[in-house]
């Protein structure tokens, strides 16, 4: 019995590895089912609030903004992030190739997360890390664009799995060639380049399709640390890297062995950026700059990619900044020597303490050197190259010693009067003085320093200034520059400085006149003028620059010599409110006030403003408004502001860009009409005889220094009391000019110092090279005007025998007639005015 129940049991009992492999099922079971619970508790959890994917359908990153000129040129790039976006389907394939190799060579084919790749990864990393070889990241390129874009770059846990959550929300959303433009757009490759297209021109200085295969290589190396592969302070660790990616691209076939081993014999060399240069127009552009700011903000500008076309002219502006330059130095230099800029030692270090003197001199071919020896026929001096130079006693001779005023002190008759040993100073080579033979002279090794270099001596200007050109008929600013050295002083003086502008204001109060019957041969009288200007405040008594009294004087003759004493007797007569009124047509009322003295300028303005207003007198009366703008483009190409609101209707293509395009170019192409929508502030005729009295300032008065240019010009001078600010503002038939100058904290610029000495020759020089090799084109006369002549000095009709004749322009029934006289009085009250119908005019 009992053997039998022994089988039996025996039987009943169920194998080892059957209740093993029970076992190992239930537990696997129970595993996976932990771990399908655990990953769905991770994903609700951390999937609750995380950033919201869709974002990046819409991926517009941080782009750079480029300011152009006129001409195309580039004058500046702003950027937080210097970034050039490139569509995935201008990325050349084998580039693409070598980030796949670099980082994930399965990108194409996995769901996002390369399972496979990330335990092989883990598996090379211990072998890596024994071995004491760099380790290699696991990370797919999606994991990258999620975590680039989306999260921080902490190592957390928590933060991993929000990665792997939002890599595989990227990879449903989105195709593959969209999630790898992200990805070659957004990375940092170091050097200041954001985005595969800037690290090709930033380290290569080329296009994406130019690079070689080892090129290509070495930037799909960098993004995993730039800085540890630096090319050239890490070159051999970069070469290093960028010829394991090599490897990778020939073991994936994207390359063959003999491509292979051409780009490994390649060596790694940068080339900086070319072909990238900036014209500088240093106030313009960052008068640019306000502009755009001001428009759609500090983000827009620096990171919305936008292409703004500026009204520069590059040009002009270079003739202007010349010219501006070399008008305050001329001036400064008529003022005397205000000393040395520092002192140093001459001693073995003195190249060393040269340089810590190092600062902006405003004019490029300027340098700091250190008097090393002073001799009577001259000055020996150290340049911070360590080469030496000679500065000859006839370069020294104009320094006499400055003295408060803007008074010179006594002839210089010694070198020795003007510099001493260890001197700083700022000296200008002379290119065209050959070198000159130095005896007993020797550098710091002791040999003997023979034939050098002539060199002048310079100061920089304490005297500041700005210049303005625009189109008068649009108000584009063609050249703007605000100071004598941006460096040394961002503060524009064309847009920010306001100043009095003296009699430059007085076209103004004669234009105001002229509406109101008078004519350019209208008789003033130029004699004492007194008002009571209320109680305590005592009588005002204004004078002309000379202090001389002219009698009876035609209007013309008034502005040309700039007659203080006319103009105020006029502004009485038609009143000061008609005169505030024509200011603020003009934009020139902002802070005047309803008084006499503003009739000779006392209300300040700006350099533009006032440019602006005299360009609507050359233009017909026509309101402009200035702009340093003509377009700007958002990233997309699309015009978002335009100067020039004007529809063209009609535009039709001309006959070579037809031809080109092959039109039939056998009937005609017209020029477009386009609409007027300037407002008419003025009469145009009196716009023109305006226009014809300044050309007399040019001609006959206070701006005749511009008349060597022979070309039709006009404008006027001013000077403010005291001579502390002086201008000259005027215009060619399609371009005005505006010119200022003074110090910044205001003080007298000196005896028989004024606009015609200070702010005529910069204008008469920047027109000389503005207008080089232009034909000289007239004033442009409107219909009705009537031209007669008369005597200059009487305002009478020509008579035979009459020497002073000139054409006038007259409007249509106010010409003088023969026998006509002026009945003038012989004193006047105080503050009143006589006025006699005659032939016209203010006694």
């Amino acid at each position: 019995m009992s053997g039998t129940k022994q089988n039996t049991n025996t039987a009943h009992k169920k194998p080892l590895w059957r209740r093993l492999l029970k076992f190992a099922m239930v537990t696997s079971l129970v595993g996976f089912v932990s771990v399908g619970v655990l990953i769905l508790w991770a994903i609700i959890h951390y999937g609750r609030d995380l950033p919201d994917y869709r974002q990046l359908e819409s991926y517009e990153p941080a782009v750079v903004t480029r300011v152009h000129a006129g001409d195309g040129s580039l004058l500046k790039e702003y950027s937080t992030k210097p970034r050039i976006f490139v569509p995935i389907n201008a990325v050349p394939d084998e580039l693409i190739e070598a980030f796949l190799s670099a980082e994930d060579k399965n990108f194409y084919n996995h769901s996002g997360l390369d399972y496979l790749g990330m335990i092989r990864g883990n598996l090379r990393n211990i072998y890596n890390l024994a071995s004491g070889r760099p380790l290699q990241g696991g990370s797919t390129i999606t994991q990258q664009v999620a975590k680039n874009f989306l999260l921080t770059s902490d190592q957390k846990l928590d933060r991993k799995i929000k990665e792997m959550i939002l890599t595989l929300r990227i990879e449903r959303a989105f195709s593959k060639d969209h999630i790898l433009e992200l990805y070659l757009n957004e990375i940092n490759f170091g050097n200041r380049s954001y985005g595969v297209a800037a690290a090709a021109l930033n380290y290569f200085n080329k296009a994406l399709n130019e690079l070689t295969t080892a090129e290509m290589a070495f930037l799909a190396a960098l993004p995993k640390a730039p800085n540890r592969y630096h090319p050239v302070r890490r070159k051999a660790r970069a070469k290093g890297r960028r010829d394991w990616v090599l490897s990778r691209m020939f073991a994936n076939g994207y390359i063959d062995e003999a491509e292979y081993n051409q780009a490994l014999a390649e060596d790694l060399v940068v080339r900086p950026r070319s072909g990238h240069s900036e014209f500088k127009a240093e106030y313009f552009t960052e008068a640019v700059r306000r502009k755009v700011n001001s428009f759609y903000g500090n983000t827009v500008l620096y990171e919305g990619g936008l292409s703004v076309r500026t009204s520069l002219e590059p040009r002009l502006q270079a003739v202007a900044e010349k010219t501006l330059r070399d008008g305050l130095v001329s001036y400064d230099r008529r003022h005397g020597w205000r000393g040395r800029i520092s002192k140093i030692t001459i001693d073995d270090n003195w190249i060393d303490s040269l340089k810590s003197k190092k600062r902006s001199l405003g004019i490029p071919s300027w340098q700091l050197a250190a008097v090393h020896e002073v001799r009577e026929e001259g000055a020996l001096i150290g340049l911070m190259d360590g080469g030496f130079g000679f500065v000859p006693f006839e370069q020294v001779e104009w320094a006499r010693k400055w003295r408060t005023g803007e008074r010179l002190g006594p002839k210089v008759k010694d070198t020795a009067e003007v510099l001493a040993l260890g001197d700083v100073i700022v000296v200008e080579a002379l290119s065209n003085r050959e070198p000159v033979t130095i005896d007993d002279f020797w550098d710091q090794s002791g040999n003997p320093i023979t034939d050098v270099p002539v060199y002048s001596l310079q100061q920089i200007p304490a005297i500041e200034g700005a210049l303005v050109a625009m189109d008068p008929h649009t108000g584009r600013v063609l050249a703007m520059v605000g100071g004598f050295d941006y460096n040394s002083s961002q503060y524009n003086r064309a847009v920010q400085a306001k100043r009095q502008p003296g009699s430059a204001f007085k076209p103004f109060v004669y234009a105001a006149a002229l509406d109101k019957g008078f004519t350019p041969a209208s008789l003033v009288l130029d004699a004492p003028f007194v008002i009571n200007q209320g109680q305590g405040l005592g009588r005002w008594k204004p004078k002309n620059s000379s202090n001389k009294f002219y009698g009876p004087s035609t209007l013309r003759l008034g502005i040309e010599k700039s007659r203080n004493l006319m103009t105020v007797r006029l502004a009485q007569n038609i009143g000061m409110r008609s005169v505030f009124e024509y200011a603020d047509r003009f934009g020139l009322a902002d802070n005047m006030e309803p008084n006499l003295a503003a009739s000779l300028g006392a209300a300040e303005v700006t350099v533009m403003d006032i440019t602006a207003a005299y360009g609507m007198l050359v233009n017909g009366g026509k309101k402009i408004t200035p702009s340093l703008i003509d377009r700007i483009q958002d990233r997309r190409g699309a015009t978002i502001y335009k100067h020039d609101e004007r529809e063209c209707g009609d535009c039709t293509l001309n006959l070579s860009v037809g031809e080109e395009l092959g039109y039939d170019v056998s009937r005609s192409f017209e020029e477009p009409r386009l609409p007027e929508n300037r407002d008419q502030i003025i009469d145009p005729k009196t716009a023109f005889q305006l226009v014809t009295m300044m050309q007399g300032v040019v001609e006959n008065g206070t701006g005749r220094k511009i008349k060597v240019l022979r070309k039709p010009l006009a404008g006027k001078t001013g000077t403010t009391d005291d001579s502390f600010d002086a201008w000259f503002v005027g215009f060619s038939a399609d371009m005005v000019v505006g010119v200022f100058t003074g110090f910044d904290r205001p003080r007298s610029l000196g005896r028989f110092e004024e606009g015609s000495s200070v702010a005529v020759p910069i204008f008469r020089d920047f027109m000389q090279g503005a207008l080089k090799d232009t034909p000289g084109i007239p004033f442009r006369m409107p219909s009705g005007i009537r031209l007669v002549r008369i005597n200059a000095e009487t305002g009478a009709p020509a008579k035979p025998g009459d020497k002073n004749v000139i054409l006038e322009a007259f409007k249509p029934g106010t010409e003088p007639r023969p026998g006509q006289v002026a009945v003038l009085d012989g004193s006047l009250p105080v503050g009143k005015t006589t006025i006699r119908k005659g032939s016209g005019g203010v006694y």
